[in-house]
């Protein structure tokens, strides 16, 4: 099967009961980035990659089109396989790997609904069809993120992350400690995610004032020279996410020690097939991780879904999605939902969710 047309859509998605706070993000809506895929037998597959804004990594909803529109052409008449169609898309443009997720994603639904498997197949079989997932508490008051934590454990999520960052550190040692207080003693798992939005001494201060609190440590800081400076200082669980932009540096950062596992996103290692190594290479360094993305609608929560069933339970540590803050689904009967704090697996061909006709209006460009 060999890739007759490729069609590019874009489509909004506003922040329900926004904005969703980070360190260097104030989002109120974003626009997510949609491929359909046909192949030379009538079938088609769909893929979606979302950047939740311009500055949280090097990505953004236009780059993702224009990316998009400059490989399209040369991928007509290319295999429906992983390797050929990686190889294709790197030889018609170098990097850009959050554009090249969403065909790598469409290329998945569209192979696993010619051979009859669901994506989780295609990558390696699933081992849980019911799987954790986690919820965020952005920047707030600290007696606001201590309300907003005990509802979200009510909630049944059985994994917390605090958003800090981008304000004076005092306030975010206060909620983290009310946090910590609020919700501590049901012995829900806390992350502490700076999105790069802390210095490397005021990550010291942090860890140094909370030492009591067992909370994961993730991306504190903007490079990985800044993890070098700090691992030895701090007695905290280190996470890496935005820093890890491709397999090599997942392999040099595992292999070196410098981390104690990932915020992984699927789209900022260029979907499926790249994330599938990401997963063996974790497996091999007992590395927990979660298996997520910046934003997304039903798509990109579908593929998230099916890597993180794949991935051993011992070592997933959740699968975020935006779902719960996006109002309404692509797919309305099959559109991916958290329940109780956790994911049920798509079930049926491909990714298990096909969007309603038209939904995303006419395509933007067509090859």
């Amino acid at each position: 099967m060999k890739i007759a047309s490729v069609h590019i859509y874009t489509h909004e998605l506003p922040v329900l009961d926004g904005p969703y706070t980070m360190a260097n993000q104030v989002v109120y809506s974003l626009t997510t980035t949609l491929v359909k895929l046909v192949g030379d037998n009538g079938l088609f597959g769909w893929g979606e990659t979302c950047p939740v804004g311009p500055t949280f990594s090097e990505s953004h909803s236009r780059g993702a089109v224009a990316a998009l529109i400059e490989m399209a052409k040369g991928l007509v008449g290319t295999e429906v396989l992983p390797v050929p169609l990686h190889r294709r898309m790197d030889g018609l443009l170098k990097g850009h790997n959050y554009a090249k997720a969403a065909i790598d994603i469409a290329m998945h639904d569209l192979l696993g609904k010619h051979l009859g498997l669901s994506v989780s197949d295609l990558l390696g079989g699933a081992l849980a069809d019911r799987l954790p997932s986690y919820s965020v508490v952005g920047i707030s008051d600290p007696d606001e993120s201590a309300r907003l934590a005990v509802d979200k454990r009510d909630q049944g999520y059985p994994r917390l992350q605090i958003k800090v960052g981008g304000r004076p550190i005092e306030e975010d040692i206060a909620a983290v400690q009310k946090v910590w207080e609020a919700v501590g003693s049901s012995r829900i798992k806390l992350a502490v995610d700076a999105n790069r939005g802390l210095n490397t001494r005021d990550t010291l201060r942090l860890c140094r004032e909370c030492a009591n609190i067992p909370f994961i440590l993730e991306q504190p800081c903007n490079t990985v020279e800044d993890f070098q400076k700090i691992r030895s200082q701090i007695s905290h669980a280190m996470y890496m996410d935005e820093s890890c932009t491709s397999i090599n540096t997942a392999i040099t950062v595992a292999g070196t020690g410098l981390v104690d596992g990932f915020g992984m996103k699927v789209t900022a290692l260029g979907g499926l097939h790249p994330m599938r190594a990401f997963r063996d290479i974790c497996a091999a360094r007992n590395l927990p991780h979660t298996c997520d993305d910046a934003w997304g609608g039903d798509l990109i929560a579908a593929a998230c879904t099916h890597i993180g069933a794949t991935v051993a339970p011992e070592l997933l540590e959740g699968v975020w999605i935006a779902a719960p803050m996006i109002g309404g689904h692509y797919d309305q009967k099959n559109g991916i939902r958290v329940e109780g704090g956790h994911i049920n697996r798509p079930q049926g061909v491909g990714l298990g969710v096909v969007p309603e006709e038209g939904i995303f209006g006419e395509p933007l460009a067509s090859f």
